[in-house]
């Protein structure tokens, strides 16, 4: 379908670029791979040269006279250059114009679009330094697919592990191979994240949601051409790029703001982990400690969903409304239950006590219920539980748009 330049630069990440290239493959595209120096350390040649069937690149001194200037004619020739794993010396490259290498020389030629998954260790990803080249990139419009968390080749613990091959080969397909989406143009508002609810000026109420499957669900309707706002709680990682970021603490703040969101939105998406309790009567100044049990009187919070599903009903074009339901046992019964009593269009439904789901992970297993239609998702990355809830979001659209016609 395409033809791909894969860089791959010097870190341990090296090794998953095997994975991305034959993900690549597996789509139908053809791939060529272009090494640093640093990169034949960690992965030989011969390994890529195997798999894509066309020799690697690894110096911009082609052997012979008259050869062709190579990396012009792969300049013109790929659809899109990927590099993966991108070190902070790549970035660093990129950004200032520096070419003394195969690589960095085939990103000043090339037109295509550049798509960059950086990997590296998280104080490096977090200098000033390393994010000013970053912003810079992107200010081109270099695109990026963001660091995972967990244990790095260093040993710290920490964002900047390279991210999952099938989420970087998702993000590669998004761009050379664009989708007529359904959400394209259309408004949707995504919920992500905790609310949080005071108790006194120092401690709150809330829970452990980080908001990565609302920033998932926001990243993949801003790559199919939606225009996203995302309200979001407080969280630790920052928000992907949406078309407006509202920032939110508590659930009457995150109430308010969706509800006027929504009002002119096809699409509400409630991946947000909302508190359903707050403190009656906050206290102005932190409760000293005593010996004495502190007895705290909680009332409910606003009910989001069931307003967005009241509002829905008495639009004359009604809202594609998707809830979530975090439970902890009897999970399809009670988002089954959740979904009819409140309205919902598409209730995403996920045990938050199986290993590797739910809160403060990368991945998720949910079931996706309908009112005809039930799909139960392995685990997996949220990045492709997200693309899975917009499919079904699209398929609703579709069949609305059908009924009108």
């Amino acid at each position: 379908m395409a033809l791909i330049a894969l860089g791959v630069t010097g870190g341990i990440g090296a090794y998953k670029a095997v994975e991305v290239c034959r993900g690549l493959q597996k789509r139908g595209h053809d791939v060529v791979a272009i090494m640093t120096r640093a990169a034949t350390r960690f992965v030989g040649p011969l390994t890529f040269e195997a798999i894509t069937r066309r020799p690697v690149i690894t110096s911009q001194w082609k052997p012979g006279a008259n050869a062709d200037i190579e990396h012009i004619a792969i300049a013109d020739e790929i659809a899109l250059l990927l590099v993966s794993p991108c070190t902070a010396n790549v970035i660093g490259k990129f950004a200032n114009g520096i070419a003394d290498d195969f690589l960095s020389s085939l990103y000043l030629a090339t037109k295509a679009p550049v798509l960059i998954a950086p990997a590296m260790n998280t104080n490096m990803l977090a200098h000033d330094a390393v994010q000013r080249n970053v912003q810079t990139l992107a200010a081109r419009g270099v695109r990026f697919v963001e660091p995972g968390e967990g244990y790095l080749a260093c040993g710290w613990i920490g964002k900047g592990r390279l991210a999952e091959p099938d989420d970087v080969v998702a993000a590669a397909e998004r761009i050379v191979a664009p989708r007529d989406s359904a959400l394209r143009g259309r408004r949707i508002v995504v919920t992500a994240g905790p609310t949080f609810e005071d108790i006194d000026p120092v401690r709150y109420v809330g829970n452990r949601s980080s908001g990565r499957m609302g920033f998932a669900v926001a990243a993949a309707a801003h790559a199919r051409g939606a225009n996203v706002t995302l309200v979001a709680g407080p969280t630790a990682i920052e928000p992907p790029r949406a078309d407006e970021v509202i920032r939110v603490r508590r659930a009457i703040e995150m109430r308010d703001a969706v509800m006027r969101a929504a009002e002119h939105a096809d699409v509400v998406v409630m991946a947000a982990a909302v508190a359903d309790y707050m403190p009656s009567d906050p206290a102005a100044s932190k409760i000293a400690k005593a010996d004495a049990p502190l007895t705290l009187t909680l009332q409910r919070t606003p009910d989001i969903l069931a307003d967005l599903g009241s509002l829905s009903r008495r639009r004359a074009t009604p809202l594609v409304l998707v809830g979530f339901a975090a439970e902890t046992g009897d999970l399809l019964r009670k988002a089954r239950e959740k979904r009819t009593r409140k309205h919902v269009d598409l209730m995403v439904a996920n045990d938050v006590t199986t290993p590797g789901a739910g809160f403060e992970v990368e991945t998720n297993a949910v079931t996706l219920i309908g009112p005809d239609q039930e799909e139960t998702l392995p685990l997996q990355s949220k990045a492709r539980v997200a693309e899975a809830i917009l499919d079904r979001v699209e398929q609703l659209l579709k069949a609305r748009a059908a009924v009108k016609s």
